[in-house]
């Protein structure tokens, strides 16, 4: 097997390859304005070290991006490459940027996952995440 190696994203060089992989990661990830290059760059303003990608061979293979807003975290946008899974590397990707969080002193972090996706709902559950089943989620653009 290839060596995987995780490292902060760099931008704007890995925005395309982790647009792509984004594209191409099935019905689980929906691209939105907050996703453009513009709102990228703000968001790395915020916590570069949260955005983290997944390299083999000199490709990006996988990526996450993580927030701190001081009290929660979130997680976003789990891909990685169809030809690259079931090889640990979204459980690496999430181990570190959970290591990460909790050095920022995050106590609890949230994701969304979409209803249909249940593969992501099973690999959540396996690395302890729980459903939560008392609240809604609400969405509004600005």
């Amino acid at each position: 097997m290839d060596a995987v190696s995780i490292r902060e994203f760099s931008f704007p060089q890995d925005y395309p390859a982790v647009y792509a992989l984004w594209s191409a990661a099935g019905p689980g990830i929906q691209l939105r304005r907050s996703d453009e290059p513009e709102e990228i760059a703000k968001k790395l303003t915020r916590d570069p070290d949260l955005f983290l990608v997944a390299e083999k061979n000199g490709h990006i293979v996988g990526a996450v991006l993580g927030g701190f807003d001081g009290r929660r975290g979130l997680v976003y946008h789990l891909a990685v490459d169809p030809a690259c899974r079931q090889e640990g590397i979204g459980s690496r990707l999430m181990d570190e940027l959970e290591a990460r969080l909790r050095a920022k002193g995050c106590i609890r972090c949230y994701l969304l996952v979409t209803i249909d996706n249940r593969a992501a709902m099973q690999f959540y559950e396996r690395r302890g995440w729980k459903r939560m089943e008392t609240v809604y989620t609400y969405g509004k653009d600005l």
